[in-house]
């Protein structure tokens, strides 16, 4: 049985990369600003499955160094989440982030899309050219053979962006995730390594 384990000191993964306008790469200490601007200025929830305003109060440099930059490195530092901030070239913004998640490695290599572009960047194209990005450095660089990523069947704007990155549509997993006080459905979009 196949057996891999990813860590960022021993093996050197590149976890940083750029497209055009977007450089996404894990999230430093010296983010803080960034970060915090960006959850700040988010515009009201614009639809159901856009999260509203986060509480930034008690999130001082020190908390954010301990429970965001740490946390997450610890996470990819045991090949159990990747999370890459997502910035923009031009003023260095952050835009938000993309997550690949570990399902599981051994014969299969297959983990988990997620991805939240703050609201006040909709519609500017952030959210396809962020996780086409982050699924290159998921089958080149994390190794995956298949990312899936599952999404609620009334959930419009990431379905249409599933689609526009070349994900295909596998099934409707009935009953999947507990959320909303009820286990609801997800569809499944998926894509394997070329």
């Amino acid at each position: 049985m196949l057996r891999r384990h990813h860590t960022l000191e021993t093996e050197g993964k590149k976890l940083q990369s750029e497209t055009e306008r977007l450089v996404l790469r894990p999230l430093q200490n010296e983010d803080y600003n960034r970060w915090f601007e960006g959850c700040r200025d988010r515009l009201p929830s614009q639809y159901k499955y856009d999260n509203n305003k986060i509480d930034l109060s008690g999130w001082t440099q020190q908390k954010f160094n301990e429970d965001v930059v740490s946390k997450f490195k610890g996470y990819a530092d045991r090949d159990k989440v990747y999370v890459f901030g997502v910035f923009r070239k031009s003023d260095q913004k952050q835009v938000g982030k993309v997550e690949i998640e570990t399902i599981i490695r051994d014969e299969f290599q297959w983990g988990l899309l997620g991805y939240t572009i703050h609201n006040q960047f909709w519609r500017n194209g952030y959210g396809k050219e962020a996780v086409k990005e982050a699924l290159n450095i998921a089958f080149k660089n994390l190794e995956f053979h298949r990312v899936e990523a599952h999404i609620n069947i009334d959930n419009e704007p990431s379905l249409k962006l599933a689609k526009s990155v070349g994900m295909e549509f596998e099934c409707i997993r009935k009953g999947f995730i507990f959320e909303f006080d009820e286990w609801t459905d997800n569809i499944v979009y998926f894509m394997n390594s070329k």
